[in-house]
């Protein structure tokens, strides 16, 4: 394994394992500097094994990199294989085989800590034929939400990287945040370009039912909303965060009425729906999307884990968006019209 290859593949594995992020970056960083480095110097410092001296690059990543110079697999990388490589989930194989694609991922862009490009080809390595780029919609200052200025020109910079990547496809779309009154957090004219709209209340999560169900029954009668993300706003890892309240069967029965897919969050800080609403929006006849709202590319292996609920909760393949191909997901976000082999 090449040096950068190798520090490339411990922050995989670690952003995979949810590690915190400044261990992360670490690795990354001194891939970005070893990788600025021209071919003959890298050369040189593979040869010498003298790579601590860079700006960027410590004790830790410096150790790892004179290793795979000497052509030997790191400790650090050994270690993690063994202890963070293996499967993330019991099941769901092969509803993760049959997925063609991610509706929801964040880049640097908003809140993600990847370029794009770094993204769209870690979604392709996995083996999707397409993902929908979903960076935050403006309200989100924390997630450094996309204005309607910066929106327009991140649709510039996906045609230009479709270009390249084609037959792999990065298509447009947002996190857009649902407001307290069921509105959207976006231009109605700018959604419209998009490929795919992901809507997901993101603030005043303990709103009184009542109002909750209002709120949420708007957004997924709203035309341009495509996906409902994570329906409860729960948290379940180390920051914990209760549902939120309100009337779930009247949502879902609104989703499956306009066509709007239920998400099937796969981040293990979220893993929203609960299993119990999974299974009333399976019998409500919703269209679901298995996402892993991945915030950076190890993130994207998550997915395995909408695949076992989905499974468990006895989901068919052919209810879950993210089984199709790029064509019949437009075809549906336009029309509403289903696969020929969607179950009815």
């Amino acid at each position: 394994m090449e040096p950068i290859e190798a520090l490339e593949r411990i922050a995989f594995l670690l952003e995979r394992a949810d590690a915190p992020v400044y261990r992360i970056r670490a690795f990354r960083n001194a891939a970005a500097v070893l990788s600025a480095l021209p071919p003959a110097e890298r050369e040189r410092r593979a040869a010498t094994g003298r790579f601590t001296d860079l700006k960027g690059i410590g004790s830790t990543t410096g150790k790892v990199l004179a290793e795979a110079a000497a052509g030997r697999t790191p400790g650090y990388l050994a270690d993690l294989e063994r202890d963070s490589g293996g499967p993330l989930a019991e099941g769901g194989t092969a509803l993760r085989a049959a997925l063609r694609g991610d509706c929801h991922l964040h880049s640097d862009w908003s809140d993600g800590g990847s370029p794009i490009e770094a993204m769209a080809l870690a979604a392709r390595d996995a083996g999707h034929r397409w993902a929908v780029l979903t960076d935050h919609s403006p309200r989100l200052r924390i997630a450094h939400g996309l204005t309607a200025d910066r929106l327009r020109s991140q649709l510039d910079a996906v045609a230009e990287l479709n270009a390249r990547l084609a037959p792999f496809r990065l298509l447009t779309g947002i996190e857009c945040d649902i407001l307290p009154d069921g509105s959207l957090d976006q231009d109605d004219d700018l959604l419209d370009r998009l490929d795919v709209v992901v809507a997901s209340a993101h603030s005043e999560l303990r709103m009184a039912a009542p109002a909750f169900t209002r709120r949420l029954l708007a957004a997924v009668g709203n035309p341009l909303v495509d996906v409902l993300g994570h329906c409860t706003g729960r948290l379940i890892g180390d920051r914990k965060r209760p549902e939120s309240t309100y009337d779930a069967a009247a949502v879902f029965a609104a989703c499956a009425e306009g066509g709007t897919a239920v998400e099937i969050n796969s981040s293990p800080q979220r893993l929203d729906p609960p299993r119990r609403l999974l299974a009333l929006a399976r019998d409500a006849g919703t269209l679901f999307a298995i996402d892993s709202d991945a915030h950076a590319p190890g993130q994207l292996d998550w997915q395995i884990h909408g695949c076992a609920r989905a499974e468990e909760a006895g989901i068919p393949a052919g209810r879950i968006i993210t089984t199709w191909s790029a064509d019949d997901l437009l075809a549906w976000t336009a029309t509403r019209r289903l696969p020929s082999d969607a179950p009815a």
